[in-house]
């Protein structure tokens, strides 16, 4: 059977004030004729539809349109809902997209219900696990703690009992959005860190042929049947070097299976840049990068006059500036940023204690004080967000 791994589309979502949506159009077009081309049994979209709960009209339009060429096809997709998306809203007509082979997944009560899908080896059961938000699911999953390693336990439990009640041979696979141990991550997935550890161990899939997973942006293999597909776009900076793609997975009879990577459209290549202006205005070597979109830093020990506008006049699409003065290793700024180069708000925020103390830093119950007031922070700001969303 081949199957389609793609997952956080994003749909909706703008870069530096420019929007995606052509380039969005632009992906599912070349999504559709992959699926025709290569003749594809299934199609599988790990999470994050959206960019946020309450998209914009186009990009509804935009997946409305998607789903329909899909279905026109005669080929099933398997849709889970991401930490981006409301699951509510998303889950929307589920049932009757049931009967036109449209298949979403959006509530944590169906994740063992799965699609089974028959070719000329048997059945394959595809289980859709959404995105599971610890403290919301962990009493519906029965789950042994508030964290995201424990209401994934909870519901691939139930995944592993369902497949075990069915015929010998059936092969199965899941698609989950979550972060997995030793993957990587980039600067435009949201912080899933509150409610416990974001990251969960890979063991957790343990006892299916494929795990099709979303959340993460790059393109990477966990485990060979663990596998992220990542962002079909580039949705920040930090993505330079990505190269985007979709997995196209054959699995074969007995669960084993080979994938290749399927490359996305690319609507203008990133570019990141860095030294001071004048050199980046003469320098011939960044000829190339003339047509990019452009993150410049500048390192400039005095701000330049109107850096931006200068800058336009070679790098049309530069989106992004930013100011990183090269300083003498003695001036007290160059010290302190350095400090706080790579480290966390909680890591900040216990050092700061140790600061104050004279070298003492905070025992076991004052870092989980700590940890608690910045989950809560974390928490009241997506909250914030949410209703700022649902105001738009």
């Amino acid at each position: 059977m081949r199957l389609l791994h793609t997952s956080d589309w994003h749909l909706g979502r703008s870069f530096h004030r420019v929007s995606l949506l052509p380039a969005q159009a632009a992906f599912l077009d070349h999504l559709v004729e992959t699926v025709r081309e290569q003749r594809v049994d299934a199609v599988l979209v790990a999470g994050d539809v959206y960019d946020r709960a309450v998209p914009p009209l186009a990009a509804v339009e935009l997946f409305d349109t998607a789903l329909h060429r899909l279905a026109d096809a005669g080929v099933p997709t398997v849709m889970i809902s991401g930490n981006h998306d409301s699951a509510r809203r998303l889950g929307v007509g589920s049932r009757l997209m049931d009967r036109a082979g449209i298949h979403l997944r959006t509530d944590p009560a169906g994740c063992a219900d799965p699609v089974v899908l028959t070719d000329a080896h048997g059945e394959v059961a595809l289980y859709g696990l959404p995105y599971l938000e610890p403290a919301l699911v962990r009493e519906e999953l029965a789950a042994e703690r508030t964290s995201h390693t424990a209401v994934l336990e909870a519901a691939m439990d139930r995944v592993r009992a369902d497949l075990a009640d069915r015929p010998s041979g059936t092969r199965s696979v899941v698609l989950a959005h979550a972060f997995v141990s030793g993957a990587a991550t980039s600067d435009s997935e949201r912080d899933i860190t509150v409610g416990g550890v974001a990251a969960v161990p890979a063991t957790v899939f343990d006892g299916v042929d494929y795990a099709a997973l979303g959340h993460l942006h790059g393109c990477q293999t966990v485990s060979e049947r663990i596998r992220y597909s990542g962002s079909p776009l580039a949705y920040s900076f930090s993505e330079v070097h990505h190269r985007k793609s979709m997995w196209l997975v054959d699995l074969g009879p007995d669960g084993a299976f080979d994938a290749e990577r399927i490359d996305c459209p690319v609507p203008r290549p990133l570019a990141r840049i860095r030294g001071p202006l004048e050199d980046l205005l003469k320098d011939p070597e960044l000829t190339r990068h003339e047509d990019a979109w452009v993150e410049a830093t500048l390192t400039d020990a005095v701000r330049p006059d109107d850096p931006m506008a200068r800058l336009a006049e070679r790098f049309p699409h530069v989106l992004n500036l930013a100011f990183d003065p090269e300083r003498d290793a003695e001036d007290p700024l160059a010290s302190y940023a350095e400090r706080l180069k790579g480290r966390t708000d909680r890591q900040i925020a216990e050092d700061f204690v140790a600061h104050v103390r004279g070298g003492t830093g905070p025992d076991a119950g004052e870092r989980a004080v700590l940890g608690g007031a910045l989950d809560d922070v974390r928490a009241r700001t997506a909250a914030a967000e949410s209703r700022s969303e649902g105001v738009r």
